[in-house]
């Protein structure tokens, strides 16, 4: 991070006696990926427009065991779980807010049971109440009349039934929203989830991400619109194998925060 962009953890503000309003999960990604640093910046950008008191763990933060659980190693998740909630425990920590579905499914769902009980939100959803409240406006600047098409990340839609959130902030840029084949409730896997994202290919005569940006193609976006770090990555390589220079792969808080260039 910047000079510009002050990111206090709750350490330090633990030691000033101050607790947040929000912590911020950053995520593997988003801590560590090129790419969905880039998104991670927005947001705070974001987060600083809108005055909202927040803090990140830093180094205290580490994997949530979502590609642990989810490739069949219940053993390691629960390692690595019980180890972020002591954490979070200890900082009497009551809301999160995450940018990665994968980090938001498994803090909401698979940590109650262990002693780490919180009220998550997606970035998404964060943002959109932060609209409603007045806190933040959103204009639609140099994305005023294009238009974007979003891709429904699994563990945030299918699995947790969020869909209108980003949505509705994207139709606050005045843009026009423009919906995929599969959308929603029939929305269509990048070929990330469930650790793939981590492993080679299964045989078969077509990627998932390519068979997903020939439907994003179909409806002639400007920007396809994601709300994953991960399904940002499996879009943009689906965009640079069909449409390279033709269509943009951004974050919704990307597209909020660069409208304007906050």
């Amino acid at each position: 991070m910047s000079d510009v962009l002050k990111v206090p953890t709750m350490a330090e503000l633990t030691a000033q006696g101050k607790q947040p309003e929000v912590l911020f999960w950053v995520g593997c990604a988003g801590s560590f990926d090129d790419r969905a640093r880039k998104i991670t910046k927005a947001f705070v950008k974001l987060l600083h427009k809108a005055k909202v008191d927040f803090a990140v763990l830093g180094t205290e933060e580490s994997c949530t065991g979502d590609p642990a659980k989810r490739s069949g190693n219940e053993f390691l998740f629960q390692m690595q779980a019980v180890t972020n909630i002591e954490v979070l425990n200890a900082y009497d920590v009551k809301k999160i807010v995450t940018a990665c579905p994968h980090c938001f499914n498994t803090l909401k769902n698979e940590y109650p049971s262990l002693g780490g009980d919180y009220k998550v939100m997606h970035h998404t959803q964060f943002l959109k109440s932060l609209l409603d409240e007045g806190r933040l406006t959103i204009e639609g600047g140099k994305f005023k009349g294009k238009r974007i098409t979003f891709h429904d990340p699994c563990y945030l839609g299918r699995a947790n039934d969020v869909y209108e959130a980003p949505r509705e902030l994207i139709k606050n840029l005045d843009a026009e929203l423009v919906e995929m084949k599969n959308c929603r409730k029939k929305g269509l896997c990048c070929g990330a989830g469930g650790a793939q994202m981590f492993k080679d290919a299964e045989q078969g005569d077509k990627e998932i991400n390519i068979e997903r940006t020939e439907q994003a193609m179909q409806v002639k976006p400007d920007i396809i619109a994601a709300g994953c770090p991960f399904c940002n990555t499996m879009m943009t390589d689906g965009v640079k194998n069909k449409a390279e220079g033709q269509i943009e792969v951004m974050d919704v808080a990307e597209l909020i925060a660069n409208a304007h260039d906050i």
